[in-house]
């Protein structure tokens, strides 16, 4: 399982254009949740994990928090530093498992859609030596959910082909589930929820679904035959309405003992 994952988390910088251009942001309102729970004012510091090419990075930065964004592939890392040029902002190009700071470093660690990508054997009890006393750890997962009858087309193509339990066959994982196991490190997480309408363009859909870690891990004949088969159901969708769901979960650091 640590090999494959390690190989998968990878794939992302092979599409870092695309996955630019595809991926959306997260709800200003669940953002800005996250700096008041956590309390945190201009110049606060914070960690995000995986940062991509920026989408929640420029939302955070917007906030005059000083941020560090670090993310392992070095082709996400140029796109984001594209995106948020002028932003004050300290993007690396380093694992979390390898990052070298000191101990309490940080009031927030955050990452988004990514932290289940993290070594489970490490990423807790750093998490929990990054962060300054009373700091937060803030997990997002986000959500495509589409109308039917594509909602419906899209979940049957991709059961079709990956086995039962894969990425990409059925929900997000909550992320309260990624704090799975952190009880004695952190206090009891605050939950939220967010639903918001949106309309994408269809060349947008096929980006965001060819971005994903399932799609990329396949050989390239089961690659192709499943973007021809979207680009087919697309063709006379050029607008594609969805809601997207994004969840929060963030819990407190306990004292040191």
């Amino acid at each position: 399982m640590r090999a494959r994952r390690r190989h998968r988390r990878a794939l992302f910088d092979g599409v870092a254009n695309l996955y630019r251009a595809s991926r959306r942001g997260y709800p200003p309102e669940c953002v800005q949740l996250v700096i008041d729970t956590a309390g945190l004012g201009p110049g606060s510091a914070v960690l995000e994990v995986g940062c991509g090419t920026g989408q929640l990075t420029g939302q955070l930065a917007a906030h005059g928090l000083a941020v560090t964004a670090i993310d392992i592939g070095a082709s996400m890392i140029t796109a984001a530093r594209q995106h948020l040029s002028g932003s004050t902002v300290w993007l690396r190009v380093v694992s979390f498992e390898e990052l070298d700071v000191p101990d309490a470093s940080f009031d927030l660690i955050i990452s988004a859609t990514a932290f289940h990508w993290l070594d489970p054997d490490v990423k807790f009890a750093k998490a929990a030596r990054l962060l300054k006393t009373g700091g937060w750890l803030a997990l997002l997962n986000t959500e495509e959910r589409y109308d039917d009858p594509l909602g419906s087309d899209l979940r049957d193509m991709w059961l079709g082909r990956v086995d039962s339990g894969e990425a990409g066959a059925g929900p997000v994982r909550p992320p309260a589930a990624d704090l799975t196991g952190a009880e004695s490190l952190f206090g009891p997480p605050l939950e939220r929820s967010y639903s918001r309408r949106i309309v994408l363009s269809a060349q947008t859909v096929i980006g965001v679904e060819t971005t994903r870690a399932t799609f990329l891990s396949w050989p390239a004949h089961t690659r192709q035959d499943f973007a021809a088969e979207l680009r087919r159901r697309l063709r006379h969708c050029p607008d594609v309405h969805l809601t997207q769901q994004t969840s929060l979960a963030m819990a407190r650091v306990l004292p040191r003992r």
